[in-house]
């Protein structure tokens, strides 16, 4: 469990709790001197059997949990647990790579994945939205997050080759990140490759950055290794002898570090069972619930009961 900020720039004001307390204090000094004054205040206090100026610990207390409810619901705070749920947003993220051209699958890697992908549209709920990337040397957005699966699929049908050069994996989880950040359900990537990553070399552990960018938006991710480290390269001839190799613990740690599984396919019916234990898997993610109209609430609520504590117990001498 765990709370996220949307706007944390706000979390600045809690700053001001501390002058609350110290003007608080020294309003109640002023008061205490104000009221000694009075030649009858030490009558007063023993006929009352009262203090007649009290510190208003009360008062002061409400109004710290005020403010400190009014700055965390316009900071967009959404308390975060781990739990089951149906409903969840998905990004299918599919290496298009050239390598993808690879008939260990039948009848291709890619055309073996973007069925299955179809296939686990069909299987989600209704009321998820479901996105779609994909990627080699650079990603692209292929279907922004949609309840309509017809449309969805068809995404994915259209899905082809590309000849830029490279697998750009951190570039997938980003994009595919950002796609998934206005979502409150379980939020859920699920990643095919069969490549390593060649991109992003100019940062130091780009993988690693992509990791943390998920997690700090609470993005579960589902790896799977496409074909056999055996198979050629789809688009040479057999006779070069140069395999398409996956970085397997790459994709380890992608899965690891977010909540998620890894899964080799090396087939159609392994590819198949990954999708169906990645189902069946998604149902726990992390659920987002929305604190701010809650924290409203409260503000309001206290900021009534100030006002009356004000106007009675505590209300001054005049």
């Amino acid at each position: 469990m765990y709370i996220t900020f949307t706007d944390q720039q706000y979390l600045w004001w809690l700053l001001s709790i501390p002058v609350l307390i110290i003007t608080h204090f020294a309003f109640l000094r002023y008061t205490r001197r104000k009221a000694i004054k009075f030649a009858n205040f030490q009558a007063l206090k023993r006929v009352s059997e009262q203090k007649i100026v009290t510190k208003n610990y009360l008062l002061l207390l409400i109004r710290i949990v005020i403010i400190i409810s009014l700055v965390l619901a316009i900071s967009g705070s959404t308390f975060w647990y781990h739990g089951k749920t149906n409903n969840m947003d998905v990004v299918i993220a599919i290496d298009t790579s050239s390598s993808m051209t690879a008939q260990d699958i039948t009848p291709t890697r890619l055309e073996a994945a973007k069925d299955r992908a179809k296939a686990f549209v069909n299987d989600l709920s209704s009321d998820s939205h479901i996105g779609i990337v994909s990627f080699s040397g650079a990603a692209f957005i292929e279907r922004l997050l949609s309840k309509d699966k017809m449309q969805v699929k068809q995404s994915i049908t259209d899905l082809d080759y590309m000849h830029t050069g490279g697998t750009d994996i951190p570039g997938a989880i980003v994009t595919s990140s950002n796609l998934l950040l206005n979502s409150k359900k379980g939020k859920t990537i699920v990643l095919m490759t069969d490549g390593s990553n060649t991109a992003g070399y100019f940062t130091r552990d780009p993988i690693g950055q992509a990791i943390n960018y998920a997690k700090q938006n609470s993005v579960t991710i589902y790896t799977i290794g496409l074909g056999s480290n055996s198979a050629p390269i789809g688009y040479l001839p057999e006779y070069y002898n140069i395999s398409s190799v996956f970085d397997e613990g790459s994709l380890k740690r992608i899965a690891n570090e977010t909540g998620g599984t890894y899964y080799f396919a090396s087939d159609a019916g392994t590819l198949k069972n990954a999708y169906a234990s990645i189902l069946e898997r998604s149902q726990e993610s992390d659920i987002g619930v929305d604190l701010s109209v809650g924290l409203l609430i409260i503000c309001l609520s206290l900021l009534f009961l100030e006002w009356g504590l004000a106007n009675t117990r505590f209300r001054s001498i005049p």
